[in-house]
């Protein structure tokens, strides 16, 4: 009952929830294809293997994924792709606790934003997509 108030606005909720969820990895998955050698080369740096594999890893996960998340293509099933994605990245990206301060706590934060972000998408999955969506149509 005291729900009822967001009932009728569940669907738009939905649609917000995916579009603020993705505006983070299309954003920088754009900016993974536009400096492709740059990513290669960061990925180099953090010791992944075959760092341009990895990169392109990168782009379709955050780009390509986080469109048709955030247009409703998919979303269950690549909502939990992408959360598995997200603390992948958390654990190789973002290893705090092999830093020392003041770069410790960057890492920290960055790494629990993606833990953060994976459960935000565990949520997605659950809910699905909402009406608003392809999935829908």
């Amino acid at each position: 009952m005291r729900y009822t108030l967001l009932a009728g606005s569940k669907d738009g909720m939905l649609l917000l929830a995916r579009l603020l969820l993705m505006i983070l990895f299309v954003i920088f998955g754009w900016s993974k294809l536009m400096s492709f050698s740059e990513s290669t080369a960061y990925m180099s740096s953090v010791g992944v293997p075959m760092p341009a594999v990895t990169a392109a890893i990168a782009v379709i996960m955050e780009f390509v994924v986080g469109i048709a998340i955030a247009i409703g293509f998919y979303t269950r099933p690549l909502a939990i792709l992408l959360g598995l994605y997200t603390l992948a990245a958390a654990v190789i990206g973002h290893q705090f606790w092999n830093m020392v301060d003041p770069e410790r706590i960057g890492a920290m934060i960055n790494f629990y934003k993606n833990v953060s972000i994976a459960g935000g998408l565990l949520l997605l999955c659950i809910a699905g997509p909402g009406k608003y969506s392809l999935d829908r149509r």
